[in-house]
């Protein structure tokens, strides 16, 4: 949550997101029109692009060095494409292909899967433990969850009743979160094992789509956009797996005391938790348009990033104690 990469009518272009006020562009490409998919590997000078001309081809640069490392076409169209630094993932609508990222050789084809129309994959950015997660149905809310690295398939996990709309990793590919179409219920199950840990509801009204779900670099935080005026920012408490391996505590303050607490809680307290309320919120001035979200820190302070498809990013600050409404400080 670095960098903003943006396909556009032109090319692409890499931003920067080091500062608030200004948006510093890394790179801008006007070699390939109409790109539809941008994926940059982290914030090194490799880039992958799809674009309309060629939607069964993907593109891969070195943009610092302005050159083309290889690219690869298939049977039908890219959907989306994920990347960490073990593994590139290509999904296409009934297939996925995964890639190993050193020497671009495939490794393995997933035939056969479920009807995906929307190319909804996720891969941890952990390539320590490279999980993939994608729709085990194309009728009901089934995970099918991939080991990248082995190139074995790991398990199936029940998520929710109706087709999956969102998937998302936490940033040690230990947590998997997911909604459905109907957009009511977020779960958060633990990985490999499929355990349901969490389950938010961001209201019951109506039925939404959930267009992005991701968790804040520390797993404290879940965030959900979808296609209406509010973004929900649910916190992921009672965390009793409090291993080493996490990065330093995103709300810092009072992470220690918390969990040298709960450590202290019965079990079935500290098991599943169900939330009804968001922890935090963001009331974005237009709704019905798709977006993206990243919980990010700039300048050492705690931020909540929405990118629009009509071209604009916000910035908000998000308070990781108190929670409320999250106060807009920047557009972009």
């Amino acid at each position: 949550c670095s960098s903003l990469a943006i396909g556009t009518t032109t090319g692409y272009r890499l931003f920067s997101l080091s500062s608030v006020e200004q948006l510093d562009q890394v790179h801008e490409s006007n070699e390939i029109p109409d790109v539809y998919i941008v994926e940059r590997l982290f914030s090194s000078s490799l880039v992958v692009v799809v674009s309309h001309a060629k939607p069964q081809q993907m593109n891969v640069y070195h943009f610092k060095k302005g050159t083309e490392i290889c690219n690869y076409s298939y049977s039908s169209n890219i959907l989306s494409i994920r990347l960490n630094r073990q593994r590139l993932v290509v999904c296409l609508e009934e297939s996925i292909y995964i890639h190993n990222i050193k020497d671009m050789k495939l490794l393995k084809t997933i035939l056969d899967t479920p009807p995906n129309t929307t190319g909804l994959c996720a891969l941890s950015i952990n390539h320590a433990n490279s999980y993939l997660a994608y729709p085990g149905s194309a009728t009901s809310g089934e995970i099918a969850l991939y080991d990248g690295n082995t190139l074995k398939a790991a398990c199936t996990i029940p998520a929710h009743d109706g087709p999956l709309a969102a998937l998302a990793f936490n940033s040690t590919g230990s947590k998997l979160a997911s909604a459905s179409e109907k957009g009511t219920v977020i779960r958060v199950f633990s990985i490999p094992g499929g355990q349901k840990l969490y389950e938010f509801r961001r209201g019951m009204k109506r039925y939404v789509n959930i267009s992005s779900l991701v968790f804040s670099m520390d797993s404290q935080f879940l965030c959900a956009s979808s296609n209406t005026e509010t973004v929900h920012v649910f916190k992921l408490e009672h965390l009793t797996d409090s291993r080493p391996e996490e990065p330093p505590t995103w709300s810092g303050y009072m992470g220690k005391m918390f969990q040298a607490a709960t450590n202290y809680l019965p079990a079935q307290v500290s098991g599943m938790m169900n939330q009804d309320r968001a922890f935090a919120t963001v009331r974005l001035n237009v709704s019905g348009q798709r977006n993206i979200c990243a919980l990010s820190t700039i300048q050492k302070l705690p931020r909540l990033l929405v990118t629009m498809s009509d071209g604009h990013l916000y910035i908000y600050n998000l308070d990781p104690q108190d929670g409320g409404e999250c106060v807009l400080i920047k557009k972009h």
